[in-house]
């Protein structure tokens, strides 16, 4: 796990993302980050949301497996003039058995999440929301996290955006997300 030089990759380049503004807000208000957190944004694609949550955590580190996926978190976070983020290239896995304290987790990416949910969990993070644009993405985080016993709710979110359309005004929507939100507040 290292971090990489910055690439020629541009957002609009990266599958799938940034996290649209609307859906970053209501997963950061699930999510409850507080002054002196210790943070995580596994598959942190563009590190939208890394930076987010780094705005108000004492620290966050940012997994992504994806090499071009850490050339776009490291521009995004290198604009952001932010200091308390750790960007780290490789699997979440290895790193989450190796960390001592994490306080908020934020899930963006799928991959592992049968094993990295029941980290999570023995980790007694306080607050965990994984995002997932697939129905069964979001069924395996559920059943997962209440096999736990730390699921608290799922939430659907559709988020649309005006547009022109002959002189007028429509409604062209963005892809539906599924907010699921667990932890271990009463762990």
């Amino acid at each position: 796990m290292a971090a990489r030089a910055a690439g020629s990759i541009t957002m609009s380049e990266l599958k799938g993302g940034p996290t649209q503004p609307e859906v970053c807000a209501v997963a950061l208000s699930k999510l409850g980050v507080r002054p002196g957190d210790t943070a995580i944004d596994i598959g942190c694609g563009t590190g939208t949301v890394t930076v987010a949550i780094a705005r108000v955590a004492e620290r966050i580190y940012a997994i992504d497996m994806r090499p071009e996926a850490i050339a776009v978190a490291e521009r995004t976070i290198a604009d952001s003039g932010l200091t308390n983020i750790t960007l780290v290239e490789g699997d979440a896995l290895p790193f989450l058995e190796e960390i001592e304290e994490i306080d908020v987790a934020f899930v963006g990416g799928s991959k592992g999440l049968l094993q990295v949910l029941p980290l999570l969990a023995e980790k007694r993070v306080r607050t965990i929301v994984v995002n997932a644009v697939l129905l069964e993405t979001a069924t395996l985080a559920i059943g997962t996290m209440r096999e736990r016993g730390i699921f608290s709710e799922a939430i659907h979110l559709q988020v649309s955006r005006s547009a022109d359309l002959a002189g007028k005004t429509m409604f062209k929507p963005e892809n539906p997300i599924y907010i699921i939100v667990g932890g271990c507040r009463q762990c």
